[in-house]
């Protein structure tokens, strides 16, 4: 299990968001507040986000850009091209983290096991307080008429006040379409 952080996207009428808050967790201790998790790749028409070391999340933040690069943007090539690298590469394999990546078309959750999966709701989540931003999202997806980046936002707001793991220094990135 990941205790680092959550990330959440939604999908909602013409937008995407991705957010994830700031916290940096040594074993007990919270050595940051306020990381960036959230990055826009391709000419800012992918957003990732990841869970995980620090290192481990910039290197594949990287390899995943490259691959979105060789396949002029399309992320659904790319994230199957990258996921098989991912676990079959030596190095990579090793790393201990899971990676979201969304853009106008769909949304992938990543890992070094060669998953590429895509969301049947539009909703994904990782990280310690994956299940309950997960949760919050859909709630507020089916009973409220907020836009995707307000879901993102109160979801990791609710997750916060639950997850020792996560804090309330959101940072949220979109797109719209």
């Amino acid at each position: 299990m990941i205790r680092s952080t959550t990330i959440l996207t939604v999908r909602r009428d013409n937008q995407v968001a991705i957010g994830g808050d700031g916290q940096v967790t040594l074993g007990d201790t919270v050595v940051k507040h306020g990381a960036r998790k959230i990055r826009k790749v391709y000419n800012d028409c992918v957003l990732l986000g990841v869970a995980g070391a620090a290192s481990d999340a910039l290197a594949l933040y990287e390899n995943l850009d490259r691959k979105l690069e060789q396949y002029r943007g399309n992320l659904q090539k790319a994230a199957v091209e990258f996921a098989r690298d991912w676990r079959s590469d030596r190095v990579l394999r090793r790393f201990e983290a899971l990676l979201v990546a969304v853009d106008a078309e769909g949304a992938y959750l990543l890992s070094g096991s060669g998953d590429v999966i895509a969301p049947d709701d539009g909703v994904l989540a990782i990280g310690s307080g994956g299940s309950m931003a997960l949760s919050a999202a859909r709630a507020l997806l089916k009973h409220s008429t907020l836009t995707a980046k307000e879901i993102v936002q109160e979801a990791l707001r609710i997750t916060s006040e639950i997850c020792i793991y996560s804090n309330d220094r959101i940072e949220i990135e979109s797109l719209e379409f």
